[in-house]
């Protein structure tokens, strides 16, 4: 697990299916109390094996109802602390939750789409996966032009993702985006992106 990590980070070891069961009567008590305790995150995110890590996303997600715009500085030191992608793709599913019932933290996402900081524009890109019907294609298209020509594999990752998810939904409006910005978007982007266009494209089988 560790060397799978790049050796970033230690391990105690624990598969996915193993830490979900030892947690999941926890994960299950808070969503019921929904209220989240940051001084638990906190520790959590302190302690030196992953899987403390991943307890900590596991316990937004299950109290991410209670969150609100007081909460994105916490969840930017998070963001920004122990970063890797394996936390930074459940933290954006946390951060996107929160600015779907919030919108007016639209802005900050904006400003996190052109940081310095790569795993910030990671969740930028990636926080409206899955919202289909539902996503701000204006923020989604400014977000993107705001990350065209990088060189960072997890930017241009995410942006393929990004393109790739809507793509199951709007399929033209992806194909449009990638025949636009064809010139300045990353190879990686485009394959990833462009993998729901021609199936479902009209006109096309």
């Amino acid at each position: 697990m560790r060397a799978y990590m790049r050796n970033q980070f230690p391990f105690l070891g624990l598969t996915a299916p193993v830490r979900k069961n030892l947690s999941k009567d926890f994960l299950k008590a808070a969503a019921d109390k929904g209220l989240a305790d940051w001084g638990f995150v906190d520790l959590c995110w302190k302690k030196s094996p992953r899987e403390f890590q991943y307890l900590a996303v596991g316990y937004l997600d299950a109290v991410k109802d209670s969150l609100g715009p007081p909460d994105l500085p916490r969840l930017k030191r998070l963001a920004v602390t122990k970063s890797w992608w394996d936390t930074i793709d459940g933290l954006d599913r946390i951060v996107g939750h929160v600015a779907h019932n919030h919108r007016e933290i639209n802005s900050i996402l904006l400003k996190w789409s052109l940081d310095d900081n790569i795993w910030l524009r990671r969740i930028a890109i990636d926080h409206q996966l899955a919202r289909r019907e539902k996503t701000d294609t204006a923020l989604l298209r400014q977000i993107l032009i705001n990350n065209l020509g990088q060189k960072e594999f997890f930017v241009n990752k995410a942006i393929g993702w990004s393109l790739r998810e809507y793509g199951k939904t709007n399929p033209e409006w992806v194909r449009l985006f990638i025949d636009e910005f064809r010139n300045r978007l990353a190879s990686l982007s485009i394959r990833e992106g462009s993998k729901y266009i021609l199936a479902k494209t009209p006109g096309n089988p």
